[in-house]
């Protein structure tokens, strides 16, 4: 009896270092089992694999009908807890569809008192979907900021790790961070910040590939990126599908913003800048410097700008671009024509009528 008990032990071990699941490993030892009882009724008394299987059926059988016991038990037993869940859920009330938690309410209570947003304007945060292409200086205070407002599914793609360089402005990141891929770093900043919203994210560069079927799947976008091919990526793939983009750039103490959104009349990137500028005109911010917080105060504002898109509020940058000038405190506010001639949107479209972005 110890071979068959060894045998079984051996079958049971090499199943679970092999990652065999439990039912299949008790199916095999089963198996063995029956053969075991075969041997003990179909072999002649006095046979060598009789004798080391014990030399009598009897026993086996007992073990077998304990054994069938035991599993009748656990079903029965699983269908009476799968019973009082069934009834515990259906006895539970039902959240109605997109409506507010004890937590969220009092959570979202100073966007709740504000006229221009309310009930209704809280839900369309709840039900927006946010991309956000980078994860650097601008991305880091644009992504904190949705997060706590609620918007309910925010991306991020980004195809950097955190470096030490980038903590002198990119406060969604750590120095434990340094090493991490930053879509990862700002989901946790998010997620710890704001359990309730859904983060995805997207560790590569936004290219032909994939801008399509990932833009498609938003209702907004915010552009933080720090080179030209990638904005007039994310801007033609916006126009065509009808998406608002709003972009920022820094350099130095200045910064800019504007809602790109040619389907409600306002021009598009591509309008406003239709090519590139001659390498060395426009440095980087690692060649020409940036001061710190400045990207919080453009990422900031870019947060604001798609509050006020997503819920319908005030008067978002369309057709306009606001400058900042960090360094003498100045602010000021330039207006923005399509370009009738330009390749991308062809001057803009239409204005729609609901005057902002279904966020559904």
């Amino acid at each position: 009896m110890l071979l068959v008990f060894a045998l079984a032990a051996a079958l049971w071990g090499v199943g679970a270092l092999m990652g065999v699941p439990r039912a299949r490993r008790m199916v095999l030892i089963a198996v063995l089992l029956a053969a075991v009882i075969l041997a003990q009724l179909v072999l002649p008394p006095g046979n060598a694999l009789r004798a080391a299987t014990g030399g009598s059926a009897a026993p086996w059988l007992m073990l077998a009908g304990a054994g069938v016991l035991v599993w009748l038990y656990a079903q029965v037993l699983g269908r009476l807890r799968g019973r009082a869940v069934t009834r515990e859920a259906e006895a539970a009330p039902t959240p109605r569809p997109g409506a507010f938690t004890e937590t969220e309410l009092d959570r979202y209570a100073r966007h709740i008192v504000l006229r221009e947003l309310g009930g209704p304007g809280q839900k369309r945060l709840k039900n927006a979907r946010v991309l956000v292409i980078g994860a650097g200086g601008l991305g880091s205070p644009a992504l904190l900021y949705l997060a706590a407002s609620g918007v309910g599914t925010i991306g991020v793609i980004d195809d950097d790790v955190v470096e030490n360089a980038n903590l002198q402005r990119q406060v969604i990141h750590r120095d434990a961070d340094i090493g991490i891929p930053k879509v990862l770093s700002a989901q946790a900043a998010m997620e710890a910040q704001n359990p309730g919203v859904t983060v995805r994210p997207y560790h590569r560069r936004l290219d032909e590939e994939i801008a399509g079927a990932l833009l498609e799947d938003y209702d907004l976008v915010l552009d933080g990126t720090d080179n030209f091919a990638t904005r007039y990526l994310a801007n033609r793939v916006a126009v065509a599908w009808g998406k608002p983009l709003i972009s920022g750039a820094l350099s130095q103490w200045e910064g800019q913003l504007s809602v790109f959104d040619p389907a409600h009349g306002a021009p598009c990137y591509q309008c406003i800048f239709p090519e590139a500028p001659a390498p060395g005109l426009a440095p980087s911010c690692a060649e020409a410097g940036v001061v710190g917080p400045l990207p919080g105060v453009i990422g900031a504002m870019m947060a604001v700008e798609a509050v006020k898109v997503i819920t319908w509020a005030g008067a978002p940058l369309r057709g306009e671009m606001l400058i900042y000038d960090a360094l003498y405190g100045e602010t000021r506010k330039i207006g923005l024509k399509p370009r009738g001639d330009c390749p991308v949107c062809g001057g803009g479209v239409a204005q729609a009528a609901d005057g902002g972005v279904t966020a559904g």
